[in-house]
């Protein structure tokens, strides 16, 4: 191995014929991605018509996002030499790997892009199998200046030490997370490959990097199936919106600027949420015996017709006998109720072929006279004032959110919709006072599931070509479902770890949620090498599992750092906690207090009160500052150079999942994790 340090001084990075080379040729991709901004920017509109200009100027705007260049962020981060013949001569193709594919004027490949084929073995190779390589480069950074470099000489056998791949994921992190491209290990290099029709499930332990992974997933999967995508779409689901900030950049600095991220709350959000559940009836509403109910209350509203209908087709009007509306209808409610959804008839075009089929029956009546109407004909008097009010006795319109008031409002209906299904007491705690009208209601996030359930067995969900959730240990069974809808004949991605379960639903398997997404035959792949989360803190941590999830393997760090660990037990929490932040602050990085949510004020206002400038994490992801107050329930999937744990008894003692939340809390520190505890730790912790 040959390599070259980061901290190389001034004199002797210029006498360095390799550095110089590879800077020539930093500045001669820089120079091309200049040349392909302003090439797109000068694409002329032909003129032929308003939609065509402004369909050219939405590919060209998006053209110009995916080119955009980050100062910061380099074209290329890796080379791959290869030999001839398989050998160690170096004479094979030389391939800068990047973000996204530079070429100069003639089309020649300057940069290629890390999806492309030739760009796995990259990250594949190693000196047992070098994949036809016989040179491995990475090089070092720093603020976009090329600064070093490190061979891995993989066709004589030899690996390199991996400096500036450990400083690269050491690195000091402010602000929104950034793409792990530069870093990928082989087992996240498997899951991000896997072909598009294949789903996914990622068991990953803290410090992983399963969220980055799943998005480079799609990253991966938009370049290699554009085309498809493109019409079918990617969805990015997380668990709140302070998260989906956090990951927002990941996917734009890749060059993929066409992505939906979103919250449940946001994909299910069909009425206006004012209203607060008890936890057993937020628990009871995320069951998936609602989306059984609410089936029952859908399609029990359907009656038996009960005389004849007079169809009026083309001058005259014809009688369609009740015996074989009754059969028209129970033939369509039979298709209403079948399990598969790809083959289930949805009630409103239930109704619309009810309609259509009563005007049929009146055209062959015609027909059978020597007449013969046309299909314009027919389809008026499927729209006539006499077929609808037929269809509004027998068959009435689905009002999804008219539908869920009604349920939770009227014992009886309740009681016709949930007989044997859900208990009296079950009943009775979902039952409210009737509201003086639908839009008066008070919404809480679980109605707002039942409402989207409701409006997808009413007509069907647009759906996606692939979905990535992440977080997904925590959905309930009918937020799964809402998922599930958007997903249609496409693929998933599944992120989460279940020793960070925190909801009431959390399973100790994955299989009942693969089953509520969709596809239960989805395989599981674990990741446990944590790369961004010093070994102590892991280990710490890790003393957790026995007791929130027994079973499950425990997370390995690659990394440690003997000063990366303090646990200190405090009288009064105002003053340690100022000092130890004043001192976290005068270094690099960001920093995470984390705090149960009702101690956020007061943490806050002690921070405020040291002169030190801190802002409380909010629900949208929104904190200014460099020092942020986080609520313990805001923690998952973010991270932050450094953590202080203020007060961990009183985050177990929030909630009934609150060892889990405290696993989560200890795991979001790459660099320092420092536990203040005033309280006795609880038993697993107690006793470093």
């Amino acid at each position: 191995m040959s390599a070259t340090p980061t901290d190389t001084t001034a004199t002797a990075t210029e006498t360095d014929p390799v550095l110089a080379a590879e800077r020539a040729h930093l500045a001669l991709a820089g120079d091309c991605l200049t040349e392909m901004r302003a090439a797109a920017s000068a694409v002329a509109d032909a003129g032929v018509d308003a939609w065509a200009s402004e369909r050219l100027g939405a590919a060209r705007a998006e053209r110009l996002r995916a080119l955009a260049a980050d100062p910061h962020v380099p074209p290329f981060f890796g080379r791959t030499d290869g030999g001839t013949d398989g050998g160690t001569d170096g004479q094979g193709e030389t391939f800068h790997i990047g973000r996204r594919h530079v070429r100069d004027a003639a089309g020649n490949p300057v940069v290629i892009d890390w999806r492309a084929p030739m760009s796995r073995p990259f990250y594949r190779a190693s000196a047992a199998d070098p994949q036809g390589l016989v040179r491995r480069r990475r090089f070092g950074f720093s603020g976009g200046e090329l600064t070093g470099y490190e061979d891995e000489l993989l066709g004589a056998g030899e690996e390199g030490d991996g400096t500036l791949l450990r400083q690269e994921i050491e690195r000091p992190r402010s602000g929104p997370m950034r793409d792990i491209v530069a870093t990928i290990q082989p087992e996240q290099d498997e899951i991000v490959r896997a072909p598009l029709a294949e789903s996914v499930c990622v068991q990953g332990a803290p410090g992983t990097g399963k969220t980055a992974v799943g998005l480079h997933r799609a990253a991966y999967l938009l370049y290699t199936h554009g085309g498809q995508l493109a019409r079918t779409g990617v969805l990015v689901v997380g668990p709140n919106r302070a998260f989906l900030r956090y990951i927002e950049q990941v996917l734009p600095t890749l060059g993929e600027v066409d992505v939906d991220q979103t919250t449940v709350a946001e994909l299910t959000a069909r009425v206006p949420v004012r209203g607060r559940d008890t936890p057993e009836a937020a628990v009871l509403k995320g069951d998936a015996r609602m989306a059984q109910v609410l089936e029952r209350a859908l399609w029990g509203a359907i009656t038996k017709p009960a005389d004849d209908v007079l169809v009026p087709l083309a001058g005259r009007r014809y009688r369609v006998p009740v015996e074989r509306l009754k059969r028209y209808v129970d033939d369509l409610r039979r298709r209403g109720r079948v399990q598969d959804d790809q083959q289930r008839l949805h009630h409103a075009a239930g109704r619309e072929r009810l309609a259509l089929l009563v005007a049929e029956d009146a055209r062959r009546q015609k027909e059978e006279e020597g007449g013969s109407p046309t299909d314009a004909e027919t389809r008026r008097a499927a729209r006539s004032a006499e077929v609808r009010a037929f269809c509004d006795a027998v068959w009435p319109a689905c009002d999804p959110a008219a539908l869920v008031a009604a349920l939770l409002s009227d014992p009886a209906v309740l009681a016709r919709a949930a007989r044997g299904v859900l208990t009296d007491a079950e009943q009775a705690l979902l039952l409210r006072p009737p509201a003086r009208s639908v839009r008066g209601t008070p919404w809480t996030e679980a109605d707002a599931v039942l409402v989207d359930e409701a409006a997808g067995l009413a007509e069907r969900t647009a759906g996606y070509g692939h979905v990535v959730v992440d977080e997904a240990q925590d959905l309930s069974p009918m937020q799964c479902r809402a998922v599930a809808r958007r997903l249609a004949a496409g693929s998933l991605t599944v992120l989460g770890d279940l020793a960070q379960a925190t909801s009431p639903w959390s399973a100790g398997e994955w299989a009942p949620t693969l089953a509520g997404l969709g596809r239960p035959d989805t395989a599981v792949h674990p990741l446990t090498r944590g790369y961004r989360v010093p070994g102590e803190v892991l280990d710490y941590a890790n003393r957790l599992l026995p007791s929130i999830a027994p079973g499950l393997p425990a997370a390995t760090a690659v990394r440690r750092d003997p000063g990366a660990l303090e646990v200190r037990p405090v009288t009064d929490l105002a003053g340690p906690l100022a000092e130890v932040v004043g001192a976290l602050a005068a270094g690099p990085g960001s920093i995470g207090v984390v705090c149960a949510d009702a101690a956020v004020p007061v943490v806050a206002q002690v921070l405020a009160g040291a002169g030190l400038p801190a802002a409380v994490l909010a629900d949208d992801g929104s904190a200014a500052e460099r020092v942020a107050v986080v609520p313990a329930t805001l923690a998952k999937g973010l991270e932050f150079d450094a953590v202080v744990v203020a007060d961990p008894a009183a985050i177990v003692a929030a909630e009934p999942r609150g060892l889990n939340r405290l696993y989560v809390v200890l795991t979001r520190a790459v660099s320092t994790l420092v536990v203040l505890h005033r309280d006795d730790l609880p038993g697993p912790l107690a006793g470093r």
